[in-house]
């Protein structure tokens, strides 16, 4: 090796000699910290397609006007669903082709859920920010369902959310049978009965068939709506679009019900949150796509039982751990209802009760309940 070889290899090396490659994709260090966007506005998530946002902003006031959002990349991960608050920036004007960027979901008052079946635990968030819940049923074509009924009522329950149940079609069947189960709860009730009301309301749907909906069961709903964020749910071929097309002045699609599975037909795609015509500030109608099952699997059971209030008090007699469901020995909801307690619908509102605490896996319902012993002790 020759002299001047040697002196490089003998050379003493240190931090200074070290060389760093620029980043091509920037040296700039992430960071967990995000913005606070203070500047940010405030809009009310009005529908959701396909990765975009409509909001309305400077609601009630002249200004007010939709912007179309993207949602920013911290979000992906968190669901953003028609009746959210969300913080927008970006362009804000809400001319053609603007897109804002939606960067926060505030705090939900309310948030109505659904599993996809009983036995998935997986939440899937319906509609926030919601003060009450319109479960609309026809009392014929198609036949009305209790045990929807009973599964809307536990989510609003569960929720927070306050129920009201509507009976469309009611001249068709009477509906005092089906309202004969609720007698004993506190569950406001409106009926569209007189197809010749002159003030009624008439829809064509597709399929040629007409539904009238009587003008005293609009008025009615008008006034417990008004001021109100409400969300209506509903088997399809129910009038749920009808109504909602009564309500706020909308061309939502209507559908009629197939003659040969006697259900409805989906009209609707997505949830969407409308403005009731003629209404007080702040009163919004959220109408969600047409629903064939309603799971509760994120539901615990002792909140479903505190859904039916009239057999609640029966548990009283019951020996500690008990499930309350069909396969209970000595459960004290039986002489709840044998005695009478629980009124003439007692044994049909406790088969259904116990449908629902049934539903789910039975392993999954007995580990709750270990994990609620072990925890008392």
């Amino acid at each position: 090796m020759t002299e001047a070889g040697n002196r490089r290899g003998s050379r003493a090396w240190d931090e200074s000699d070290v060389r760093i490659r620029p980043n091509k994709k920037g040296s700039r260090p992430r960071t967990k910290n995000r913005p606070a966007y203070e500047d940010a506005v405030t809009g009310r998530i009005v529908t959701v397609d396909r990765g975009r946002y409509t909001a309305v902003v400077d609601e009630d006031t002249p200004d007010e006007r939709l912007i179309v959002a993207a949602r920013a990349r911290e979000l992906r991960r968190s669901a953003v669903v028609a009746g959210d608050l969300v913080a927008l920036v970006g362009d804000l004007s809400g001319g053609p082709d603007s897109l804002a960027r939606l960067v926060r979901v505030e705090e939900r008052r309310t948030v109505l859920r659904r599993s996809a079946d009983d036995t998935d635990p997986v939440e899937r968030v319906v509609v926030a920010n919601a003060d009450q819940l319109v479960i609309v049923v026809a009392a014929a074509n198609p036949e009305p369902r209790t045990g929807f009924i009973d599964r809307a009522l536990v989510a609003a329950y569960d929720a927070g959310i306050r129920p009201l149940l509507c009976v469309t079609k009611a001249d068709l069947v009477d509906p005092a049978p089906l309202l004969a189960n609720y007698e004993h709860l506190d569950l406001r009730v409106v009926i569209s009965r007189t197809a010749a009301d002159p003030g009624g309301i008439e829809a064509t749907s597709d399929d040629g068939a007409s539904a009238r909906l009587s003008g005293g069961a609009i008025s009615t709903l008008r006034e417990e709506l008004d001021g109100q964020v409400s969300v209506l749910l509903g088997h399809s071929g129910v009038g749920k679009s009808t109504l909602v097309n009564a309500l706020t002045g909308s061309t939502r699609a209507t559908g009629g019900v197939n003659a040969v599975t006697g259900r409805g037909r989906h009209t609707s795609s997505s949830a969407v949150a409308l403005k009731a015509a003629g209404s007080a500030p702040g009163t919004w109608i959220i109408d969600t796509p047409g629903i064939r099952s309603f799971g509760l699997a994120h539901v615990d059971p002792d909140r479903i039982l505190q859904a039916f209030p009239d057999l609640e008090p029966g548990t009283a007699d019951c020996e500690r751990g008990c499930l309350h469901d069909s396969n209970a020995v000595n459960c004290g909801l039986d002489g709840w209802v044998a005695s009478g307690a629980a009124g003439e619908s007692g044994p049909v509102r406790l088969a259904s009760l116990r449908r629902l605490l049934g539903a789910g896996s039975s392993d999954s319902r007995q580990a709750a309940q270990e994990a609620k012993e072990l925890g008392s002790q």
